[in-house]
């Protein structure tokens, strides 16, 4: 079983980048637009004579749709193929937790590998069902499934351990409460990033921006929408990632005698919530422009990221659980 997950995510990777590469064409090639064709205007008079009865001239012929154009229907089918793709790597991605859970005969969140691995499905399956609800945000999926390559193949390449028993500190009912909500809200956070930036590139470039990046986002769905996707995600990551906090601190109080103690994980979970809030706190605010609101949303995650990577590699403390030698 083990095996078998080792190659389900190699799998997974390989499927992730086809998927990338297949909406960088999309992307490439441009919106899809049915060009419309005008027959040729018939001749202004027809027999009309100098002196004569003139002649009529006959009603110009109603716009004709054209053949879809060549470019705008191969860009469509890389972006149905990328779509396509997403769905069976994260299938395989699924497949490669599900075994490794059942080769170690527990939940699969015992080290940095599996947190990564889990938390990028939870991603990448609710970009799934945000597509499904909205394909007019298709595009996006050109960033979303560039982390999706970089975050998988890091876990891979970079953070892969062999399967182990759960140190002692983790064998308890709240390791499954407390892990599974801090892993959705993170996998949601992770999603949320992906439009956060999408938006600050697209504000800037219609706002008249034309150079790197703001140039990236001409492709994009409108700022407006990308905008309220990013608080939608937040607005629903974030209780939560507060429950997941609070089940923390009474798991620490039941495994170390006390609800909080600033362990480095403990800290950066708490500068992550702070920052979370406040982002949420000036969304709410009509005084405070949404790109500085979306700031805050972008500061968050990478927050998180230090917590996932930063804590776990250059600090130790009662949470190191990292898995790394």
């Amino acid at each position: 079983m083990s095996a078998l997950s080792d190659n389900l995510v190699t799998f997974a990777i390989l499927t992730y980048l086809i998927a990338m590469i297949s909406h960088a064409v999309e992307y490439a090639l441009g919106n899809a637009r049915t060009r419309i064709a005008v027959a040729s205007p018939a001749r202004e008079l027809v027999g009309a004579g100098v002196g004569g009865g003139g002649g009529i001239s006959p009603k110009a012929p109603a716009p004709v749709p054209a053949p879809a154009d060549a470019s705008a229907r191969r860009a469509r089918i890389a972006g149905l193929v990328a779509v396509g793709a997403t769905a069976l790597a994260a299938v395989l991605h699924l497949a490669a937790l599900v075994t490794r859970g059942l080769a170690a005969d527990r939940m699969p969140w015992g080290n940095m590998y599996e947190f990564v691995l889990t938390v990028t499905f939870i991603g990448v399956a609710a970009w799934l069902v945000v597509l499904w609800k909205r394909p007019s945000l298709r595009k996006l999926g050109l960033f979303l499934t560039l982390v999706m390559v970089l975050l998988v193949a890091t876990a891979e390449l970079v953070l892969y351990v062999p399967i182990v028993p759960l140190v002692p500190a983790l064998n308890s009912y709240w390791f499954v409460i407390h892990v599974s909500t801090i892993v959705f809200a993170s996998g949601i956070f992770l999603l949320g990033a992906v439009p956060a930036v999408g938006f600050l590139m697209r504000n800037g470039y219609e706002q008249g921006k034309r150079r790197f990046p703001y140039t990236l986002a001409k492709r994009l769905p409108g700022a407006v929408g990308l905008e309220r996707l990013t608080f939608a995600l937040h607005a629903f990551a974030f209780p939560v990632f507060t429950f997941a906090v609070i089940a923390g601190a009474i798991w620490a109080e039941a495994a170390w005698g006390r609800p909080w103690g600033w362990d480095p994980k403990e800290t950066w979970a708490f500068i992550s919530w702070v920052v979370y809030a406040g982002y949420l706190h000036a969304r709410a605010t009509p005084s405070v422009k949404r790109n500085v609101a979306t700031w805050l949303a972008v500061l968050g995650f990478l927050t998180m990221l230090m917590n996932l990577f930063g804590v776990n590699i250059f600090f130790t403390g009662l949470h190191s659980y990292g898995g790394l030698d």
